[in-house]
């Protein structure tokens, strides 16, 4: 199925059956993606009554509990109900799922013992006309896949980078880190409070999109986002983004 797509960076046409899926599975077990110090993911069979939710244990049925934490277990969209005492979800607030999107490669420069992306690397590649964007961070690894993030203080963006970011109205910011900012800032949160707004006109329908994985082989420039995610009534939510590479 092509589409024509119609927007302030262009006029294209993509291949709807062409999607690029940038998301890192959910995996029960030792050794997958993890960030902020989660147990593993637990996927186990219901028990109760003489009743199993396993066919291979003799059930009728395959009947699971899953016990997940959105922020910490691979790629996840999250909205400003992420950092107020307010309860805002994904699913009440986050209402733009298709736009144009451009990806981007950017090493993290050295600045003391952080690695980080900044404000200047960021606007010397991104021409700023996409209502989403994408930055792929580099090296561009395969252990992205099943890295445990904890403690590690992993690359983050500069706080002036998301404050530019929410000036220009970018709609959906996604990355392949475990987050926008340090893991140990001392709760400052400052990337995420910029890029919301938070101290102003809050932004409700901005999203912030964790630990998706762009592969090395898919090339940088424009290209047309499809953001999907379950209906949680929470400020977070596993998702699936798609990209579609203009034809």
């Amino acid at each position: 199925m092509i589409a024509e797509i119609e927007s302030k960076a262009g006029s294209f046409k993509v291949d709807l059956n062409e999607g690029i899926d940038i998301s890192i599975p959910l995996v029960a077990q030792e050794g997958s993606l993890s960030a902020w110090y989660v147990d593993p993911i637990e996927i186990e069979a219901v028990r109760a009554s003489g009743f199993v939710g396993s066919v291979r244990e003799g059930g009728s049925v395959n009947f699971r509990n899953i016990s997940f934490n959105p922020h910490g277990h691979g790629t996840h969209t999250e909205c400003i109900g992420h950092i107020c005492d307010e309860v805002h979800s994904v699913n009440q607030n986050i209402k733009s799922y298709f736009c144009d999107a451009q990806l981007v490669s950017i090493e993290p420069e050295l600045i003391d013992v952080d690695a980080v992306i900044t404000k200047a690397q960021l606007q010397a590649k991104y021409s700023g006309d996409t209502k989403a964007l994408v930055i792929r961070s580099l090296p561009n690894g395969d252990d992205k896949l099943q890295k445990s993030y904890s403690g590690t203080n992993p690359p983050y963006l500069e706080a002036s980078l998301l404050k530019w970011l929410c000036e220009i109205d970018l709609k959906h910011l996604l990355l392949d880190l475990p987050s926008v900012d340090r893991e140990v800032d001392a709760g400052a949160l400052a990337g995420h409070k910029a890029f919301w707004n938070y101290h102003g006109k809050q932004r409700m329908d901005a999203s912030i999109t964790e630990m998706v994985f762009v592969p090395s082989a898919i090339e940088d420039g424009l290209y047309f986002l499809s953001l999907q995610f379950p209906p949680f009534e929470n400020d977070a939510s596993p998702s699936r983004p798609l990209l579609f590479k203009p034809i």
